[in-house]
């Protein structure tokens, strides 16, 4: 089983605390959502998990599978099955879809890797999330929609095939259509691969399609509430500031206590 576990996490960027004392264990098998009002924390949390050197961590650790992530870079973390779905995917002009994945995957995979068996893949998925021919051989996410870009990650996790995936804010930028094709295709790769999942959301029209284990409410840099698909319909039915009212007394100190058991 692989864990990822977030120990009394304080992350600060510019002298500004964003994440405060913040803990969170997410196992295989598990979906967990995190949801709660603009510039609080959630995407924050899913940078420095990956490494993004514009975060400082103050205090606290970050392990995989018992492996210290505070000081390793992006690429070893990755290397070690973590895989980021950006909210704001850039683009990357002169370096193709596949001549990254195949890069990143020979690297990975060394004298196992296998040419024919990464296009037929890639063919495969490519037709799967009804993306373009075409968009294999551009620069990545060059000349992409916003949707298109969000297709373009989930392809990238299927070819990477990650144990631990985080995935921010994936549903924006997307229509009707493509938002259930994508849902669905993470929910696929969840049945079939087991990772555990990570969620950034304010929507509940995504978990439509990837029915989470885990909900958690993230107010004030931590998670102040957590609950299972039922707190999504909480929060569509009164809002975020209700709730988050509802989980502070008057002094602004936070008095839900509730734990889910992880073991």
């Amino acid at each position: 089983m692989n864990t990822l576990k977030i120990d009394n996490l304080t992350v600060t960027i510019e002298n500004k605390t964003i994440l405060k004392n913040f803990n969170l264990i997410i196992h295989s098998g598990e979906i967990h959502v995190l949801m709660g009002p603009n510039g609080i924390g959630k995407s924050t949390l899913t940078k420095v998990i990956m490494g993004d050197t514009n975060y400082k961590i103050t205090e606290g650790c970050i392990y995989y599978n018992d492996i210290l992530l505070n000081s390793l870079n992006v690429d070893e973390r990755s290397r070690l099955g973590i895989f980021l779905g950006m909210q704001l995917p850039m683009e990357i002009e002169g370096v193709s879809n596949a001549d990254f994945l195949r890069t990143a995957l020979s690297i990975r995979e060394k004298e196992n890797f296998k040419l024919f068996d990464f296009i037929k893949k890639m063919d495969e998925t490519v037709d799967r999330l009804k993306m373009k021919k075409d968009m294999i051989h551009r620069g990545i996410n060059q000349g992409f929609s916003g949707g298109e870009r969000k297709k373009n990650e989930i392809l990238q996790m299927y070819m990477l095939k990650p144990t631990m995936i985080m995935l921010d804010e994936i549903d924006s930028g997307l229509d009707v259509d493509s938002l259930k094709i994508v849902g669905e295709a993470i929910y696929d790769y969840y049945k079939s691969n087991n990772p555990g999942i990570l969620l950034v959301t304010h929507y509940q029209r995504l978990l439509d399609y990837i029915k989470p284990t885990h909900v958690h409410i993230i107010s004030d840099g931590k998670i102040i509430k957590t609950g299972d698909y039922t707190l999504v319909q909480e929060i569509e039915k009164n809002g975020f500031n209700a709730l988050v009212e509802k989980n502070f007394n008057s002094t602004g100190e936070c008095v839900i206590k509730e734990k889910i058991n992880h073991e």
